[in-house]
């Protein structure tokens, strides 16, 4: 599987630790950056990686940021990105299960990074419910915010 993860500078400490825990469990990582920590603009790092998650290069995505709430409104800007903030294991699990997230997002000054490796873990090995959720999901893949506006 190819994750593709970036952060802000609030989550750059966050960012390597999870990047050495994924390729230690033998992940292939591509990492967005940022390559120094500095004061960063998140919506940069985040767009990077939804696009090349929107455009199949990535298989899935991790976005870090201080609350993780800024990475999720850019992720969930791209087609076919279905981006999660989880900040516990239920959560990660919840998202992938009922949801088929394929973006995880953190908050890199809410959770410890022990705890995001956990949550990391539990969102990459769960499989999609699919079923009832299946049906949910292509409801919201055929919304066009164009066409509600003219109803």
């Amino acid at each position: 599987m190819k994750i593709g993860i970036a952060s802000d500078h609030a989550g750059f400490e966050m960012r390597l630790y999870l990047i050495s825990y994924l390729k230690k469990e033998g992940y292939n990582v591509v990492d967005y950056g940022p390559s120094v920590l500095k004061k960063v603009d998140y919506p940069d790092y985040g767009a990077k990686v939804a696009f090349d998650l929107s455009t199949n290069k990535i298989d899935r995505a991790i976005l870090i940021c201080g609350t993780g709430i800024g990475m999720s409104i850019v992720a969930n800007r791209f087609p076919r990105v279905r981006a999660a903030l989880c900040y516990n294991p239920f959560l990660a699990e919840i998202a992938r299960i009922h949801n088929d997230a394929n973006a995880l997002v953190l908050g890199g000054r809410i959770i410890a990074n022990e705890l995001a490796c956990e949550i990391v873990r539990i969102f990459l090995e769960t499989k999609f419910g699919g079923g009832r959720h299946l049906r949910r999901i292509k409801k919201i893949e055929k919304i066009n915010p164009e066409k509600l506006k003219n109803d």
